[in-house]
């Protein structure tokens, strides 16, 4: 994807210059950042349901649609995380408070609403590590959901809500054991389908 900036400043004779460096250095960073695709529209409409009033933790936030959507929702607080460095950079240009972490390794705290859109497929051996960051989530597509849910929470208020997008494509089992043990509950609150998987977002909170 890239930038307005960028398409009405680096032409050549009236067309756009791609190997002008700057161009180049700005496809690298898109390409890099997760930009909002279904997954992160269904997501952005129920955090635009529930931030109102709330301390809110944007987990992976990529391109800080969801932040975005909290800020417009009226949160009363918002913290965007990521491991990306230029999504973080972006966001904080925005005015975003904002911290590199990896899930939770860097999170203090406690919120009352946090949500988390993650790489959710199985790995394939045929794509790059840069792109693998933004798709995959661990040798089953289950690994990363299931660390989240390890931790979260320690994070979560009391009467607070976890907001998860979850695919058909995503193994289950263990999924649904760590709600299990951990006195979690979910309900699907929305869901889309595609004709290659049916996306959807999860509404967890404590038993």
């Amino acid at each position: 994807m890239m930038s307005r900036f960028l398409t009405k400043t680096f032409h050549s004779k009236g067309r756009l210059n791609l190997e002008h460096p700057k161009v180049q250095e700005q496809k690298r960073k898109d390409f890099l950042i997760y930009f909002p695709r279904e997954d992160s529209f269904l997501l952005e409409r129920e955090v635009k349901k529930y931030a109102k009033g709330k301390s809110f933790l944007d987990l992976g936030t990529g391109s800080g649609i969801q932040s975005r959507a909290a800020k417009q929702a009226g949160a009363k607080s918002i913290l965007s995380a990521d491991i990306n460095d230029e999504a973080l950079k972006e966001l904080k240009s925005q005015g975003f408070k904002t911290i590199k972490s990896d899930i939770f390794s860097k999170i203090k705290g406690k919120f009352d609403l946090i949500a988390f859109n993650p790489p959710y497929l199985p790995r394939d051996k045929r794509e790059d590590k840069e792109s693998a960051l933004t798709t995959t989530g661990g040798k089953n597509g289950d690994e990363l959901i299931i660390k989240f849910l390890k931790d979260v929470k320690k994070h979560i208020n009391k009467n607070g809500i976890i907001l998860l997008v979850v695919s058909s494509l995503t193994p289950r089992e263990k999924i649904l054991k760590i709600l299990e043990k951990n006195s979690l509950e979910y309900k699907v609150i929305t869901s889309q389908k595609f004709f290659f998987e049916t996306l959807e977002v999860w509404k967890i909170k404590e038993q």
